[in-house]
């Protein structure tokens, strides 16, 4: 019997709907630091089903398909958020910046123990990026 989850694979994963699937995967490798890992174009150009890793992690990522799902750009309000753990968050912050992501938050210290900033893509999907500093008492 096949093992559930597969190797290497988290239980949960966020996954994305985006109206230019194409677009963000080359804007989340190139200001996110994300590596593609799979990618199942569709004969219309759209993406089917893609993966983006992140060290030990993936985000799912399709086009929007109707009855799946929306893009936030279609969307009144953004109902979530995906957040991910980074070893420098400051360096990530100014990958980020550079690569033109639209950052909400800049990276500051939080009462938890992290330090973290938050940015948007260009569809609007809003992403928080942190560093454990220490550990809250």
């Amino acid at each position: 019997m096949p093992k559930n989850p597969p190797d290497r694979t988290q239980r949960i994963i966020p996954y994305l709907m985006y109206k230019d699937a194409p677009a963000a995967i080359a804007f989340l490798i190139k200001a996110f630091g994300f590596d593609e890992r799979e990618r199942y174009a569709m004969p219309d150009g759209r993406i089917g089903h893609a993966e983006l890793g992140y060290h030990d992690s993936v985000v799912m990522l399709a086009s929007v398909w109707e009855g799946f799902g929306e893009s936030p750009l279609d969307l009144p309000n953004v109902h979530g958020h995906t957040h991910c753990y980074v070893d420098d968050v400051d360096a990530h912050f100014a990958r980020a910046k550079a690569a033109g992501a639209t950052i909400t938050a800049e990276p500051e210290d939080q009462f938890h123990g992290a330090r973290s900033y938050r940015a948007t893509d260009p569809e609007g999907h809003r992403w928080t990026f942190a560093t454990v500093m220490r550990f809250p008492k």
